[in-house]
Order: structure tokens, then sequence, then C-alpha cells
């Protein structure tokens, strides 16, 4: 892994709701956070509109027993930022920021037209609040989300993408946002992926060890792009940490669900042992045509080593 002469490798990634940090690339932050990375998490909304998902909390002694159905979603509110500092803590982020703004809810619902939405919220003004957030802890990566949206076109996760590249683009520009500190321009942004070969891999497993598989139809019409992977990060020992993490998502993730947990990690070590990544832009040159890259900080370099002839 490479390393800076007196300056602290970071990574910030940007999720648009609590227990998004869990569900995408979660050991790959656990594993940088281990070797001494420090790691930022950014999550623009408060996952407000969230439905219960695990249905164990509905029985006697749990907090959703005899809970009327209009409140239901109040209390679900409540319980949200103590799953997200719980995930947090599991994965090892050094920083949990809040961007503030409410969720948006599902695509061509009312929540979308709420004023304290995330997508009703002024793009340059979004952008502005990141652009805070960088400049304060100079990451030399971004994360966010793929540019392509198609298989899960929520309005928060559309606006992520947005904002963040954005962001990349005028953290280190001293025309925009000369309140939000002094300039810094992030060496590299990545998409997370979510690859095709590993949802087929998981489903072949699931299908010849457990005889049965969530993945349907529906999942295989998705948008294929295992073929924009330029990264994979090898996160075997850390994939315990992804489903410690979901799991502290409570409310959101059912414990039974196979989706999630029908591999053990062992086991999901064994299929598919690599998270997966795009680099969609670099300040510092990108890998050859046809070249995996298997650290996010390939390429940069320290001060002695960008000074070398």
């Amino acid at each position: 892994m490479a390393s800076l002469d007196n300056e602290q490798l970071c990574i910030v990634t940007v999720h648009a709701h609590p227990d998004d940090e869990a569900s995408k690339g979660a050991s790959t932050l656990a594993m940088y956070h281990a070797a001494g990375v420090r790691t930022v998490l950014v999550c623009c909304t408060g996952g407000e509109e969230g439905d219960l998902q695990n249905p164990s909390l509905r029985e006697p002694g749990q907090p959703f027993h005899d809970v009327a159905p209009e409140d239901e979603r109040a209390l679900l509110a409540s319980l949200r930022p103590a799953e997200l500092a719980a995930s947090a803590r599991i994965i090892g982020f050094d920083e949990v920021v809040m961007l503030g703004y409410r969720d948006s809810g599902m695509k061509d619902t009312p929540p979308n037209e709420n004023p304290a939405s995330f997508n009703m919220a002024d793009m340059d003004e979004a952008t502005g609040r990141l652009v805070a957030v960088i400049r304060s802890e100079r990451p030399q990566v971004l994360l966010t989300y793929h540019e392509d949206q198609r298989g899960y076109p929520h309005p928060d996760h559309v606006k992520v993408h947005e904002i963040s590249v954005r962001a990349f683009d005028r953290a280190g520009d001293p025309m925009w946002y000369p309140e939000a500190g002094p300039v810094w321009q992030p060496s590299k942004m990545y998409y997370n992926v979510w690859s095709r070969s590993r949802m087929l891999a998981v489903h072949e497993a699931l299908l010849r060890l457990r005889g049965t598989s969530p993945f349907d139809d529906k999942w295989f019409d998705r948008p294929d792009m295992d073929a924009t992977i330029t990264t994979r990060i090898e996160v075997a020992r850390f994939l315990g940490v992804r489903s410690d993490a979901l799991r502290a998502h409570a409310t959101q993730v059912d414990p039974s669900e196979s989706f999630w947990f029908g591999l053990t990690d062992e086991e999901l070590a064994q299929v598919y042992s690599t998270e997966d990544w795009l680099l969609a832009r670099s300040t510092v040159g990108s890998p050859p045509d046809g070249e995996i890259e298997t650290d996010l900080f390939a390429g940069v370099h320290t001060p002695a080593e960008s000074a070398a002839p």
C-alpha cells in the first residue's frame, strides 16, 4: 500500500442512508482502517423513509410489538442513528459526518417533494457541504456511487453520485466555496460496483449448499457492469465485518435473510473474496488496459517518489 510522508492516508466514502455503509464496501473500509488509513463516512440522510425489514422486531418484547402502523415509521427513524453508530464502530470509521438532509423516499413517492429532502436540495449547496468535508479531511481517495443507477434508481443514490462528482472537481478549485476552508484535491475517485460475477457465484453456491437462492431473473436483468471493474480489493479476512455491520442495522436487515447471510463468511470467502470498484477519476494515472488494481492508493506517491527523475 502506498504511503505519504507527513500526510495521513485518508478515504472518504459517501453514502445515501444509514445501512448503505454496511452493504457497500464495508469490508474494504475495515481493511484500510486496520492498515492505519483514516476512514471517514459521509451519510447524506437520516433514513427517515425506511420501512421495517426485520419481522422479528414485531414479536413480544421487541420495539415494534403493538406499535400502531401509523407510528411505526417515526419509531424506526428514532432508532436509525444508534444503528448507524453501531455499524460505524464495527467497520472502524474514524469519523462519521451527517450531511444533514432528510431521506427522499423511493422514486416517484410524495417524500421526493419534501423541502427538507436530499432530492430537493440545491445542487451547489449540497456539493458545498461535501466539499467542506473533503477540505477538512484531505482524503486522497473518494468513494461514491456509480453513475449508472438503472438497477436501483433511488433519488438519494442518484444525488450522491451527482454531488460527489462535482465535489471531486470543486474541492481543489479556490473559486468554489472559499468559506469551506483551504482547497484540497483528492487524487482518485471510485464507484462501488455490484458485480454480476459475484452475484452469480453466490447464487450458484447457495443452490449447491442450501438448495435455494433469492437471486431470480429480476436480479440478473440488472445492467451487467463487470466490464467496467478496474479494481478488486481482497477482503476475505474482513467479510465478518460486513455481516456484523449489517446486523447492527436491526430495523433494516432481517438476520435470517439468505440474500445477506445465506452463506457463512467463510463460505463467501471461498466463493468470492473481493470487493469491486471502478476508478472513475484520477489525477495520478490509471492502470494499463486490462490490468486490475489491488490497492485504492495505487499511484498515490510519496513526495520523494514524486520528485524522483
